[in-house]
């Protein structure tokens, strides 16, 4: 069993043991536009197929920026925010009131966030494994480790975004089951599940869903992915786009960015992109639902 140390402990070691200054370094001279220049920016590591994606687009319109993503446990980067070694973080979460009051107190600057997207964890099974199809209850039971099936749980990183989504939300608090694992990374949890009959992986639903990635299509293919019935739905459901828009599909949650960037600097151009119809529809490619588009679903009579 891994351990996780509560993130508003390390948030408060943070705040009392780093010193900085709201510009950081390099305040003092504005290298840096919205559209040139090179910033680091730290990435929840569930995301990293979509933000290299976005990457390269925004860096072929403006081949004078270069953007530098770093991918690891959504602890690490607000870490790295706190610490100030990145202006920018995109994870699963805006900040609390007390991290606002934190940057705004102590630091004298106001953090900009916004939601870019809901995003929805998919739990991944071997090809062998006939559970398929999973109510609510089951999954919590699975989660908890009162399933009548002994299962191995499988997530990237103890210190993931997974993890907490888990524990917060679906075992309310609850600590995950003895067995628990970290495969370290996203594709090592497709790798565990692939070889191993009694695996449930839990990953970001980007790693499996983007159909021009040659990677994607075959972590896709090397796996399957169940289908969930909410507490309140009669359907099973697989993580697809409407779904997740309708919050048909349970497990679910918002893909958000923060910035603490006090000049309009590549941060900010960025940040614009990823809001902008362009880097809104490239979300929707990896099938998590935009949050900044117009979009309407219909229903469609097929003959």
């Amino acid at each position: 069993m891994f351990k996780t140390s509560l993130f508003n402990r390390i948030l408060v070691g943070l705040a009392i043991a780093t010193t900085v200054t709201a510009c950081g370094p390099s305040s003092n001279k504005q290298l840096d536009t919205t559209t040139s220049g090179t910033i680091h920016i730290s990435v929840d590591e569930t995301y990293q197929p979509l933000i290299e994606a976005e990457i390269k687009v925004f860096e072929s319109i403006y081949p004078k920026a270069k953007i530098i993503a770093e991918y690891k446990p959504e602890v690490d980067c607000f870490k790295d925010l706190f610490e100030d070694s990145t202006r920018m973080v995109i994870v699963t979460r805006d900040l609390n009131e007390e991290e606002k009051k934190y940057f705004k107190d102590e630091l004298k600057i106001t953090p900009r966030s916004l939601t870019l997207a809901t995003d929805a964890l998919a739990l991944i099974i071997n090809h062998d494994n006939p559970d398929s199809s999973l109510t609510m209850d089951q999954v919590r039971a699975i989660m908890n480790g009162t399933y009548d099936k002994d299962y191995q749980l499988v997530f990237d990183n103890p210190n993931s975004s997974t993890v907490r989504y888990i524990k917060d939300s679906i075992n309310m608090g609850k600590p995950l089951p003895s067995s628990t694992m970290a495969a370290k990374t996203n594709p090592e949890v497709v790798d565990y599940v692939t070889k191993n009959k009694n695996a449930i992986g839990v990953i970001g639903v980007n790693w499996i869903s983007d159909t021009r990635d040659v990677n994607v299509v075959e972590f896709a293919n090397q796996v399957t992915v169940c289908s969930l019935r909410a507490d309140d739905n009669v359907d099973f459901v697989k993580p697809y786009q409407v779904y997740i828009a309708t919050k048909s599909y349970p497990l679910t949650r918002a893909m958000n960015y923060v910035l603490k960037e006090p000049h309009q600097g590549l941060g900010h151009g960025f940040t614009n992109f990823l809001a902008s119809e362009e880097g809104q529809k490239l979300i929707g490619r990896f099938k998590l639902f935009p949050a900044r588009l117009n979009i309407v679903f219909r229903d469609a009579n097929l003959k």
